[in-house]
């Protein structure tokens, strides 16, 4: 690979990695403590239309507690998840090889430096890991796109009682779309008080049920007021949206107007024998963030204003 490509910072390789670990290990230091900007405009955006006087004490408290984290620099919700990451790399991207090192060291580091709850346990050591790594966590979703010579990072901090608890189904063909509605309006008012709405909905639609959760969470990541591209999905999220604030789940699961945030779907193709469907779910603190790193470690931080790693 030529000089050009590289970029000037991989002359010196332990360096460049030092200093990619240090934005990875700066943007959970932000979400961690700060809402990105689409979920923070939505919710003052619910807040205000709310008319229940419970549900308007309740966003006050939420609103305080975020200018408490920012005040005092601490993360705005005790349980910071297990750390997920989605990549969208390219393959020209001069330290592709050691990405993954460096997202489990900036992992590691921002559990001390945030601080990060310590949160993975392991399976039948039943032991916990006390930095937030273990086995195949940190997990990594990889996207590649050929030729592309830097790289989009989502860090997304999966709570225990919200995100991670989201399921996937395979239902058959003649269950079709009914048979998802049904599904999901079970599985939301199931959720009630503990995912602590307002909720970000993610849909996956696909063939299998791996596919389908895949895509759920994924769907997660899109920022609010981004529709799918097809119309049929789009009015399908807006009509979902529309009737699952109608059952009144209300913030913090104390009865309102909103129950959801909003509802993303993403799909994929499936076989003539099978309608997967997968459901991850973001409570109102949906603390992911977006960052694009350029081939000379460069950055821009795509999902807070005015941040800056």
């Amino acid at each position: 690979m030529d000089e050009d490509r590289r970029g000037p910072y991989c002359k010196d390789r332990p360096q460049a990695a030092e200093r990619l670990t240090a934005i990875i290990e700066g943007l959970m230091a932000l979400v961690g403590k700060r809402l990105p900007d689409d979920v923070r405009a939505r919710l003052e955006e619910l807040r205000s239309r709310e008319d229940s006087p419970l549900g308007r004490e309740v966003y006050a408290a939420m609103f305080t507690n975020l200018d408490m984290a920012e005040a005092l620099d601490r993360p705005c919700c005790q349980d910071t998840g297990i750390i997920q990451f989605f990549v969208r790399a390219g393959t020209a991207f001069p330290l592709l090889g050691e990405l993954e090192d460096c997202l489990k060291e900036a992992l590691i580091r921002a559990t001390r430096s945030v601080p990060l709850r310590p949160n993975v346990v392991e399976f039948f050591d039943e032991k916990n890991t006390g930095n937030n790594t273990g086995t195949r966590i940190p997990w990594v979703d990889w996207e590649l796109i050929p030729g592309l010579d830097s790289i989009q990072l989502f860090a997304y901090m999966a709570g225990g009682g919200c995100s991670l608890p989201g399921f996937a189904r395979v239902l058959t063909p003649l269950e079709g779309y009914e048979g998802v509605y049904r599904a999901l309006f079970d599985q939301i008012i199931a959720y009630g008080v503990n995912a602590c709405p307002p909720l970000l909905v993610g849909l996956g639609l696909g063939n299998s049920a791996d596919t389908a959760a895949r895509l759920s969470k994924k769907a997660l990541l899109r920022f609010i007021g981004v529709r799918n591209p097809h119309p049929r999905a789009a009015e399908m999220e807006e009509r979902l949206e529309g009737a699952l604030n109608k059952v009144g789940i209300g913030p913090g699961g104390l009865l309102g107007n909103h129950s959801v945030m909003a509802v993303h779907i993403e799909q994929a193709g499936r076989h003539t024998a099978t309608f997967a469907m997968g459901l991850s779910t973001g409570c109102w603190a949906h603390r992911r963030g977006l960052v694009e790193i350029q081939k000379d470690l460069s950055c821009r931080v795509l999902s807070h204003g005015g941040a800056v790693l």
